[in-house]
């Protein structure tokens, strides 16, 4: 039996106290407020929220992108993000919304259901929106995942890193360490960090820098620069560490506008010397 999608109520009095189709259970929160045509929801508890529908999907932003009907898996976060999924493209999604956003789901005039998301904006900037159109839902699901413990790395990688959030400066004058493992929707940068003039950096460390690990930090760089909380001063910008960095990944990453950093793992032992600590 086709599953179908919880639709919500309409009601020309906007006094009304309106609530959606009752749902067993819910990973969208209702707001106090009814808008036009549905309610305006945040994605904030602790479910996650996975639904295979033939769907159409359109982004406005800084550009615009349009995704044709076609059956894909939409996903929603606890984390407040929203991912547009297909089969093909490896773990990349074909559009997302990053965290946090809101979400308003209702029906068009000829009865489909339309997901309007809608980003944080700074003040005074119109925020990114992505529309979701559904013809037909295949399945619906919500699921607890409890706490992630995250990304455990080991051996020198693992190092790298913790050196390098002591001492980032190594990696280009003047930066400094932000975060470790500042969380996106599509994974944890490395480290975050801000540069003399204020800007945002972030750095993706590898024990060999090769092509995938450039891929990774620009689907990073793609994500980062749609948060107007990072970009205030002027967009991202990436570096790519790593102890040997191959000759193609490098020339990759110049090209995407990357810089890249060859790490000197003795040195960088020797600044975090056990034998000058007091403790």
């Amino acid at each position: 039996m086709r599953a179908r999608w919880p639709r919500c109520r309409r009601s020309t009095d906007a006094q009304s106290d309106i609530a959606p189709a009752p749902r067993r259970h819910t990973c969208l929160t209702t707001l106090a407020t009814p808008l036009t045509g549905g309610w305006r929801r945040t994605v904030d508890s602790s479910l996650v929220r996975l639904v295979v529908a033939r769907c159409q999907v359109d982004y406005a932003g800084r550009l615009t992108a349009h995704l044709p009907m076609a059956t894909r898996v939409l996903m929603l976060k606890s984390d407040g993000s929203v991912l547009v999924h297909s089969d093909g493209g490896s773990y990349k999604p074909l559009n997302w919304m990053s965290p946090p956003c809101t979400v308003r789901e209702g029906t068009t005039d000829d009865g489909h259901v339309e997901w309007t998301v809608t980003a944080k904006a700074a003040k005074g900037q119109t925020p990114d929106t992505l529309r979701i159109l559904v013809e037909e839902i295949l399945h619906d699901s919500e699921h607890d995942l409890g706490i992630d413990p995250g990304l455990q790395k080991d051996g020198v990688e693992k190092h790298l890193q913790e050196l390098l959030a002591e001492h980032p400066a190594t990696l280009s004058a003047g930066l400094t360490l932000v975060r470790r493992e500042f969380p996106t929707a599509i994974g944890p940068v490395d480290l975050m960090c801000r540069d003399e003039a204020g800007l945002s950096v972030a750095v993706e460390i590898k024990r060999r820098g090769e092509i995938d690990g450039v891929e990774q930090l620009t689907r990073y760089l793609e994500l980062l620069n749609r948060d107007p909380l990072l970009t205030g001063k002027g967009a991202v910008r990436g570096i790519f560490a790593a102890q040997e960095i191959k000759p193609q990944a490098r020339v990759l990453a110049e090209d995407r506008g990357i810089a890249c950093a060859v790490v000197d793992y003795d040195a960088l032992r020797g600044l975090d010397n056990a034998e000058d600590r007091l403790f």
